[in-house]
């Protein structure tokens, strides 16, 4: 599969503590949950939004749902294309990103650029395929 690349949102989190230095592994989410997990409240006053896999699985009457929280990669096993994952944490002006109810990644990047003081991201590369160096 040489499906075209465009922004998949496996985790899209707001108003973390700025104090808060880690998360722990599992804090916010433990493997994909059929028909999504619970949101957006999250632990330590942060929220989530709805990740990609609400798009990904709309209209399948077994896994259809929103999916709040972090859901891993799953790539197509047969990918020729690595895949590139970003994480990217925002410093911000404001103690809450101004946004309510259900939102997902795009949202918030236009709700929080105006009051983006500094970003720091890092990227991982994966692959399901055995042929495809990751």
């Amino acid at each position: 599969a040489d499906l075209p690349r465009v922004d998949f949102f496996h985790w899209v989190l707001v108003d973390l503590a700025p104090e808060r230095s880690s998360i722990a592994e599992g804090e916010f989410s433990e493997g994909v949950t059929a028909r999504g997990k619970d949101g957006p409240e999250a632990a330590g006053g942060a929220r989530q939004g709805i990740n990609n896999y609400t798009d990904w699985f709309a209209g399948d009457p077994d896994m259809g749902g929103d999916y709040f929280g972090y859901d891993g990669p799953c790539p197509p096993w047969n990918d020729s294309i690595v895949h590139h994952y970003v994480f990217t944490l925002y410093a911000l002006d404001v103690d809450r990103c101004p946004l309510e109810g259900v939102f997902g990644g795009p949202e918030v990047r236009a709700a929080i650029a105006p009051h983006v003081l500094g970003q720091a991201s890092v990227t991982g590369t994966y692959s399901l395929n055995p042929d495809v160096p990751a």
